[in-house]
């Protein structure tokens, strides 16, 4: 999540804005390391190398480093920073340190890390994998993501408009031509997804507006590809219709997140406090919408 400012200084157009899809990987910040103090004749412990295989040739700009079972490639970076910078991004680890750092403090470093930087790798990995699913196809029997469960798309070959789910069958039929373009079916689901949208946002948005006891101006459906929410200082929230393929709980974090900042315009610790307070499973929430990739979810 940013802060963003408009060119207008009026306290009124700050805006904060909830980002989208795996942020931390995109845009992650540095993961600062203090670099070692120097003094004279210091020398860090080198690490162990394990026993496993190294024999496979190091990428071209890559060093490699064993930590404990793992060998670790990772690309290295100087430059005039006082600190070990660590970055997860699709190229793998990346540091940024110190010119005046020694590869055996930096090697140093890395195994103080190490669950940190195995983690993020873990999850850059499975977040690719993802990106590799075959996206739906959008025919009779195909599936699409609703407030968390898949529904079955049924087409009905009539010249009758419509569009109606069954909750129990967990069906949407769409009734259109037989000739009727795919852009057809789209657009009608697409259309159908929004105004679910809008209901359940409606619903909820009054009740984590009583429970915080702040009142928003307005509420408007958003498409913004970087973003599922944003709240301005004078009480006008947007969200991400795309919101109504996951579960109703991250719909409510989006929505306990915004209407906190009627509370608190910032991303401090009061503010994390008072979305806490309304509801306690923040910290999951909040991983599980950055989990989800963009290309999990159906190209409209």
């Amino acid at each position: 999540m940013k802060l963003l400012r408009q060119s207008s200084p009026d306290p009124q157009q700050l805006a904060l804005q909830l980002d989208f899809f795996s942020s931390d990987f995109s845009s992650q910040p540095k993961v600062d390391h203090p670099a070692p103090e120097r003094t004279p004749g210091s020398l860090l412990p080198s690490l162990p190398l394990s026993n496993g295989d190294a024999n496979a040739p190091v990428p071209h700009g890559k060093r490699r480093v064993h930590v404990g079972e793992h060998i670790l490639d990772y690309t290295l970076v100087r430059s005039k920073r006082r600190s070990i910078g660590f970055m997860i991004d699709d190229d793998g680890l990346r540091i940024t340190a110190p010119k005046w750092v020694t590869l055996t403090e930096i090697e140093n470093a890395i195994c103080e890390k190490q669950r940190w930087i195995f983690t993020k790798l873990n999850e850059r990995r499975e977040h690719s994998a993802r990106r590799l699913q075959p996206q739906m196809e959008w025919r009779d029997g195909a599936t699409l993501p609703y407030l968390g469960h898949d529904i079955t798309l049924r087409i009905l070959g009539t010249q009758a408009a419509g569009i109606v789910y069954n909750a129990d069958t967990k069906e949407l039929t769409v009734c259109l031509p037989g000739d009727a373009a795919e852009r057809q079916l789209k657009d009608r689901v697409q259309g159908w997804l929004q105004l679910e949208a809008k209901r359940i946002f409606a619903e909820r948005l009054p009740v984590y507006a009583e429970k915080l006891n702040v009142s928003y101006q307005s509420f408007a459906l958003s498409s913004a590809m970087t973003q599922w929410g944003s709240c301005t200082a004078d009480g006008k929230i947007r969200l991400n219709w795309r919101l109504i393929h996951f579960a109703l709980p991250l719909i409510d974090y989006v929505i306990a997140h915004e209407l906190s900042h009627l509370r608190e315009m910032n991303h401090s610790p009061r503010f994390w406090a008072t979305v806490q307070s309304v509801f306690p499973e923040f910290v999951a929430a909040k991983k599980a919408l950055r989990d989800h990739a963009p290309e999990t979810l159906p190209i409209f």
